[in-house]
């Protein structure tokens, strides 16, 4: 089965390194750099969703989509819009309903910031200003219950902006159960991927074998 390891905003594909490593089949894990997509398109939400759907439309057989914040948010869509094409969702980080107020205090700060401080995030300033500011507006609250497919929400322990909307998209979403990771906050790729590739292993098992809500 294909998997599809989404990252998120201010990561790259190589966040993904050691959670692979952590993984026993690395057989058709997938890793795309968003940035990438967005080469010489308006640097926008909308852009980046329409490229998730061309590169997904590759694979015949349905995925299992893992995405990070940013990530969560583009494989949660997909999993609302293409349930027939996915197999499973994980979702680390992710919010449903964008917090606007905090995305334009985050703008705000994201305008005094030198160039300089976005070389290692793939986008540049100002890609990365309109591309947060194109999220604003996004709310799949009423449409959750369109996911057909397992879902596994994850969150790590010390991630307090992201923990609410995990544990409601664990009760709004049909067939999904939650994983909270100790020793990690927003980016649990990065500061736990031994533990997180230990849950999705046990996860996928789960899937292969007739998902059962806990």
């Amino acid at each position: 089965m294909t998997t599809i390891l989404l990252h998120g905003l201010g990561q790259a594909s190589s966040s993904w390194e050691r959670t692979v490593e952590a993984l026993g089949d690395k057989s058709n894990i997938f890793c795309p750099d968003l940035a990438s997509w967005l080469d010489k398109k308006e640097p926008c939400y909308t852009n980046l969703y329409k490229e998730l759907e061309k590169y997904c439309g590759q694979f015949s057989e349905p995925l299992n989509l893992c995405g990070l914040s940013l990530g969560g948010i583009l494989a949660l869509q997909y999993g609302i819009e293409l349930p027939d094409k996915v197999n499973s969702l994980l979702l680390i980080g992710t919010q449903y309903s964008m917090p606007e107020k905090l995305l334009k205090f985050q703008n705000a700060v994201f305008h005094i910031m030198p160039n300089s401080a976005f070389q290692s995030m793939g986008f540049g300033k100002k890609e990365f200003i309109s591309l947060t500011k194109s999220m604003m507006k996004l709310n799949f609250a009423h449409d959750l219950k369109k996911i057909t497919c397992p879902v596994l929400v994850i969150c790590g322990e010390k991630d307090k902006a992201n923990k609410a909307a995990s544990l409601q998209l664990r009760e709004q979403i049909p067939h999904a159960e939650i994983s909270i990771i100790a020793d990690a906050g927003h980016e649990v790729n990065l500061e736990n991927p031994s533990e997180l590739g230990r849950r999705m292993e046990v996860f996928f098992r789960k899937v292969k074998a007739g998902f059962a809500e806990p």
